[in-house]
């Protein structure tokens, strides 16, 4: 069972944060992993949602892998290999700054705050980032975040963070429930086949460009790789031309 977390002011001058989620809270803080976070379902501006679950703020773990000062706030992109890198914004008070130290990159840090999307792209609003230097916390991190949507949404998670088949329990054999990714897909693959299937149905399927509006996340490079592999495994078909697409299952 997770509780509200505490805040408290390191002597390094990072903010460090202990947290987790209780699901009566009003104040919940969600493990999740940067690929949940850049395909959570955007329900306006500032509200995001992972399955019916509305996030508030939410807390993820990675390496910095760039470092972009600004007048006013600091910008890390902040990379867990779950999926392409996440932006994530700290903003600075210039007053304080000469006293703040800022988390250089190949370091591992702890991020909590607020999902927000800033001209089209995804950014993490950042209320506390702490360095890691226990790399044991990363793997404690990965754990949290399966066993949160498995307590969320009942959903038993893969090491991908696509859900198993043996999450439902009128699973049927031959075929994988709606929703339902197969196993052995990394992650990015995983996220072109869910916006494949869910498609309106349509004799033509999706389109390249339909494709990649949806996923603008993602980089071209990722989505032609993901849409080969998928192609070669026979979890999609080209339709009237190469550039359309439709999933083998509904």
């Amino acid at each position: 069972m997770w509780n509200q977390g505490v805040c408290s002011q390191s002597t390094d001058g990072i903010i460090s944060h202990k947290a987790v989620v209780s699901k009566k809270s009003t104040l919940q803080i969600l493990p999740c992993t940067v690929s949940q976070l850049l395909s959570a379902r955007q329900v306006s501006n500032d509200t995001f949602a992972i399955s019916d679950w509305e996030l508030n703020q939410v807390s993820a773990v990675g390496v910095i892998r760039g470092f972009f000062p600004f007048v006013t706030n600091i910008q890390y992109s902040v990379d867990d290999m779950t999926g392409p890198p996440l932006n994530v914004k700290q903003w600075v008070n210039t007053e304080d700054c000469a006293l703040m130290t800022f988390a250089s990159p190949g370091t591992y840090v702890k991020v909590t705050g607020n999902l927000r999307s800033f001209s089209g792209q995804r950014s993490l609003l950042s209320i506390n980032i702490r360095c890691i230097k226990d790399l044991n916390e990363i793997t404690s991190h990965m754990l949290e975040v399966v066993q949160a949507h498995m307590q969320l949404f009942g959903k038993v998670l893969d090491v991908n963070m696509n859900t198993t088949l043996s999450s439902l329990p009128g699973r049927c054999s031959g075929g994988n429930p709606d929703g339902i990714l197969p196993n052995g897909l990394s992650s990015i693959q995983g996220q072109v086949l869910h916006v494949i299937r869910n498609f309106p149905d349509r004799d033509d399927g999706i389109s390249f460009h339909d494709l990649k509006t949806q996923l603008d996340y993602l980089s071209m490079i990722d989505i032609r790789s993901s849409l080969a592999f998928l192609i070669n495994e026979g979890h999609v078909f080209s339709t009237i031309d190469e550039h359309h697409f439709k999933s083998t299952e509904p």
